[in-house]
């Protein structure tokens, strides 16, 4: 690792903590883990930024990718993974592919990660990038986001990259009882919270607001 990508993973792990401080009352998560932490040191942030943007690749901020879609911003990108609560025998549920950086940092935490891109040449960049690095246990594909994986499920683990105007009920019945889903979800109000959801043995979701965030629609019907 050069001397310039290992100065930016470490400002941007100290910008992580900070935040995670800085809103840890609202999210109830005062820190990162330690083995969310190691996985943002091994996946290079900026093989998933366009050329125009590697300068950028390490700041806390969203990027751009084209077709209308962008690369989160790495503070809720690790606020959606902590709140998943991985173990290395999860399988993840991964709707809204992008660059597949997050799908890389799922691909470090969980067992086996399904992602899908609703834009064919983002799942096909995400897929061809994917599998150039050695992530063998995570699987890509274009489809329709709404729909899930249902010859994969179930899931120990839903994560949405995309705002939803109600929380997709195809995807809590692909979580299995105690499963974790994490969603931004539009409040009505010209802004989204992102919302975790845990399944009971009953099929039903427990949620909670956990911070105001803002991202791309997610598109696609049931």
């Amino acid at each position: 690792m050069n001397a310039k990508r290992r100065k930016g993973i470490q400002a941007l792990i100290d910008t992580l903590k900070r935040d995670f401080r800085e809103t840890a009352g609202s999210t109830g998560i005062p820190a990162p883990d330690e083995a969310l932490i190691e996985a943002i040191r091994r996946v290079p942030r900026d093989r998933f930024v366009t050329e125009r943007d590697l300068d950028l690749a390490w700041e806390n901020t969203a990027l751009s990718i084209g077709y209308g879609q962008t690369i989160s911003q790495p503070f809720v990108v690790t606020l959606m993974t902590q709140l998943l609560a991985l173990t290395p025998e999860s399988r993840v549920l991964e709707i809204g592919t992008g660059s597949g950086y997050q799908a890389a940092l799922l691909g470090e935490l969980a067992g086996e990660v399904y992602s899908i891109e609703v834009v064919p040449e983002l799942a096909a960049q995400a897929e061809s990038r994917l599998r150039e690095m050695g992530y063998e246990n995570v699987h890509v594909r274009a489809g329709n986001g709404r729909l899930g994986w249902p010859e994969a499920a179930p899931f120990d683990a839903v994560i949405v990259t995309a705002a939803a105007e109600e929380i997709p009920p195809t995807l809590v019945e692909q979580l299995r009882p105690g499963g974790r889903l994490v969603i931004p979800v539009d409040t009505g109000w010209y802004g989204q919270d992102l919302v975790l959801g845990v399944r009971g043995e009953d099929g039903g979701l427990e949620t909670r607001n956990v911070l105001g965030v803002v991202f791309v629609p997610l598109v696609g019907r049931e």
